[in-house]
Parts: C-alpha cells; structure tokens; sequence
C-alpha cells in the first residue's frame, strides 16, 4: 500500500533527528530489507536536509536469503566475507550512525535446517564482533525502526487481504512511534521520554540487589542485580555526548543481571522470533544463572540451538521493565516482531549484557566485565515476561523490600 507521504516524513525526521539524533557532517548508515525502500529513501532525504555529509544503503532480501539457505551446504554458513567485517567496522570507526529497520516476515524460515541458521548467527558475530561491542558500549549512535512488509502483515492480520492487512499494521505502527497528522512527534517522544528516566531514577535511587518476579502463569524468578548496576530507559548517551533513542517504540527501562544470580523458573508471556522461526509457550529453568531446563510447545529444536549457541547464550544479559498498559499491549497486537513485542511486556534477554548498564562498564575489556557478572554472547535475545498479573518486589542493601510492579505496572505511579 502506498503511505501518506506526510506521515511517513514525520516518521522519518523523528528517526533522524530523535532516534540517532544525526549530526552535522555525521554519516548515517542504513540497514534495510529491499521491501522497505520508501521508508529507506525517505530517512535519507531527511538525513541529508540535517546535514548528513553521506547516506549509505545496506540493503537485504530475505527472499534471496531463503534460497541461500534452501540450497548452499552448511560449510557456506561459516563463512562471513571480510568486504562485509569491514564495511560494518570502517564505517563504525569513522562515527556514522547505524538505523536498521527491522521488517521480516516471522516464519521465513520456518522450513530451513536450524544448523544452517545457528552456524550463519555464529559466524556472523564473531565477524561483527568489534561492530557490535561498539554498538552495545554507545561508541556510535543508533537505531532500530520498523515498517510493514506484506509477509509480515500477512502473519500479524492473516484474515485480512495483503493490502489491508499493510494498512492496519501502518495504523498501529504509527500508533506506537506516537505519530499522527495533528502533533509533532518529536515533542511526543521528549515527553515519553522524560517519564521513562522518571522510571530510571526510581530504580537507581533504590539500587536494588535482587528482584522476585511472580505471576500466575507460574513464574517465581528471582533475578540478583550486581553492584554499581544502572537502570535506563528512553534515551541514551553515546560517548560523544550526543543523546539518542535506540529503539523507536520504546517503553522500556532496563538493566543487567548478575549472570550467575538467577534462580527459579521463568514462563514467556509471548512467542519469541528467531532466526526466521517461531518460539512459544515456553518456560526457562535456571540455577546459579544458568539454564538447566526448558521446554517449548512450539519451536523445541530452535530453542535448543539458541540456547546452546555459545556459553553465554543460556544466561540472562537484560532485564527490562515493561508497564502492562503500555500503548502497545493495549493494542491487543501480537506483532511477532521483537522490536514490538518486548514493548508490550516486560521482558528479560538471553546473552549478551549491555555494558553501558554497569558504572564504568562501557570501559572495562570483556575480563574486567566477567568479573563484575556482566554476561557475554554473540547474542542477545529478548523474550516476554510480563503479565497483567506480574508482581515484581525489589529487595534493597539492608534487606527493605520495595514494590516494583504491581499487577503488571509500575507500583510508584499507583501511590
């Protein structure tokens, strides 16, 4: 469907000008499926009316890669070209911004060996490992956004015909970026924003060191948090001062656990999408931070191969704090699409921790880090906990228990 050029130009200037909050004579990078090139195009023009010295187009296709994935041996899958390790890191190194818009049909996959998709995931972040470390740590600025494709609206709104089913997913896209023909986003998103480090500030002033999750689906976690840890949420900092929003939608507050300082059983409250594949109804067990169990009614295999991608990859490196009426779970949508989804709920993530999240962190080499329990991976997954019933009870230095959540919201909006 064709979008209404002034939204979609309001779309693009926030990503801009609030996502990677794009500087003068910055290069900005752009990572999108070949589907979404209006939007692509789109975040260029604005790019280079802020002063953008280059714009770059990193395109994909998914459609190509599943029938490199259908046909090429699994020795292919191990390889990752170093043309593409040094695109990614020289234009790193000389400060460009990074928007990728994440648009993918959620079972593309879902007929492709899950080696071939391991072995093509672990290539690729060992390849992408300075990038990506650069990335996490803020080095440089960047952004994730999405807009639909026709297999992915196919998947959100399967009863409807392709072309109504793209207009209601622009709908409630629109909806979550807080855009519409009448206010300016950008001051939408500055006051979303000032709530969220609201949120922040509550966290870090209490410096919780454990947090107990409950809820009915059978959830009992409790997550300890290590010293010097650090809640954020809305914005962030790069290490040039510059401030931006990671990801657009966003209702997130987050931190790090310790990695070894998990204990008890976790249920998703949503599917999780990986590697083209759907992952649901399923539950973690972990002890001493490690997962030691699980099991999923949907997706048993792809959660095996996730989970045993490397020794990070089967302990927490995120935990994100989610109120339950977010503008997105209210929307009913199941989006399939984690980018949404984990804004819906509070979530937690398998691998790799944010630096950033521990005093010092974005500092430390990847020793350093360990020894403060800060988990590495070449992934990081989010998946979704929140509940309408979760209860979430922080525990401080002196033992003081402090409501966090209470029936899936944050407790201090409800004194």
């Amino acid at each position: 469907m064709k979008m209404d050029s002034d939204l979609l130009t309001k779309y693009a200037q926030l990503v801009v000008h609030v996502g990677v909050n794009l500087q003068r004579d910055q290069i900005l990078v752009i990572q999108t499926p070949i589907e979404c090139a209006p939007f692509a195009r789109a975040i260029s023009e604005a790019a280079f009316a802020a002063g953008a010295h280059d714009v770059v187009m990193n395109w994909s296709d998914e459609q190509s890669a599943h029938i490199r994935y259908a046909h090429g041996c699994k020795r292919l899958f191990t390889e990752f070209p170093d043309w593409r390790r040094a695109f990614y890191e020289d234009y790193a190194a000389q400060g460009a911004a990074f928007v990728s818009i994440a648009a993918r049909n959620p079972e593309i996959f879902k007929d492709i060996d899950p080696e071939k998709l391991t072995l093509a995931n672990q290539a690729a972040s060992a390849a992408l490992l300075e990038y990506r470390q650069r990335l996490m740590s803020n080095q440089n600025t960047w952004c994730v956004v999405s807009v639909p494709t026709a297999g992915w609206a196919a998947k959100v709104f399967p009863d409807l015909p392709v072309e109504k089913a793209e207009e209601r997913l622009w709908q409630a896209i629109l909806r979550t970026v807080r855009i519409d023909a009448e206010t300016d986003p950008v001051a939408n998103w500055r006051q979303h924003i000032a709530f969220l480090q609201q949120a922040a500030d509550f966290m870090n002033q209490h410096a919780f060191t454990k947090l107990h999750y409950e809820n009915s689906l059978g959830t009992d976690l409790t997550i300890r948090l290590p010293i010097g840890h650090v809640f954020a949420g809305g914005a962030e900092k790069a290490a040039t001062g510059v401030t931006f929003a990671a990801n657009m939608p966003t209702e997130e507050v987050y931190s790090l656990p310790d990695r070894a300082g998990v204990d008890g059983i976790v249920y998703a409250s949503k599917p999780l999408i990986f590697n083209g594949n759907v992952i649901d109804k399923f539950w973690l067990r972990f002890e001493a931070g490690k997962v030691t169990s699980y099991h999923a009614e949907v997706g048993q295999d792809i959660l095996k191969e996730l989970l045993e991608t490397d020794e990070g990859s089967c302990r927490l490196g995120e935990v994100a704090l989610v109120s339950y009426d977010s503008p997105i779970s209210q929307s009913g949508i199941l989006f399939y699409n984690t980018l949404f989804d984990e804004n819906a709920a509070c979530h937690l993530a398998l691998g790799k921790a944010y630096p950033t999240c521990l005093k010092g962190g974005a500092e430390m080499d990847s020793v350093t880090l360990l020894q403060h329990g800060v988990n590495d991976s070449l992934l990081h997954e989010d998946f979704m906990v929140g509940t309408a019933d979760l209860s979430i009870m922080g525990t401080m230095a002196d033992g003081t228990e402090v409501p966090v959540f209470r029936q899936g919201n944050w407790a201090f909006t409800q004194a």
